[in-house]
């Protein structure tokens, strides 16, 4: 095995656990409380941003009580790495968006590069209302907008690298049961 594949595979035992399953199950729970009242007459269209978003999605639609249509995006800046670098995207969202209401999901609003850039192009498509739903806010003040604040948060965590729940370590560990983070050297 070399060396690489052996750190990816011992980071688990190389992080602080931060929030078990149970906690975030919980965040979700009380996000989809807020989300239900909120939103339940407006019958958004549904975006979660791949691929970080796509176990917090599945986590928080099944807890949503009102019709709702699901489509998804991907944008990236990571591509594998620690730090991002510029935007890429990879898929729009499919559906006409014009006119519609849109919650969008993501899995961390970490300086908020990609978040702003999705949000500027759903704009441009003349959606009727925007409300994001974040499973983790990083806190520091690096944010892209420091202005912005994401209209659902489910956790908040300390400024350091994390994954679980969708986020990711090299690209794997995005299926570990709780949210970690890789411990301070």
């Amino acid at each position: 095995m070399n060396e690489a594949l052996s750190t990816i595979e011992n980071i688990m035992n190389m992080s602080d656990c931060l929030f078990d399953n149970s906690q975030v199950n919980t965040a979700i729970n009380k996000m989809s409380q807020s989300i239900n009242h909120d939103l339940k007459d407006l019958n958004p269209v549904v975006i979660s941003v791949m691929n970080g978003g796509l176990v917090f999605a599945g986590q928080l639609l099944t807890q949503l009580n009102f019709p709702l249509r699901v489509d998804y995006c991907h944008a990236t800046r990571y591509r594998g790495k620690l730090e991002g670098t510029e935007l890429h995207w990879k898929v729009m969202p499919q559906f006409d968006l014009r006119g519609q209401n849109i919650l969008l999901l993501d899995d961390i609003y970490d300086e908020g590069h990609t978040l702003m850039a999705i949000i500027e192009s759903l704009k441009a498509q003349q959606v009727s209302r925007i409300d994001t739903a974040i499973l983790v806010n990083k806190i520091h003040d690096r944010k892209a907008d420091p202005e912005y604040t994401p209209d659902y948060v489910g956790l908040e965590v300390p400024d350091r690298y994390v994954f679980g729940y969708g986020m990711d370590y090299k690209e794997f560990w995005r299926n570990a049961p709780g949210i970690f983070a890789v411990k301070q050297e």
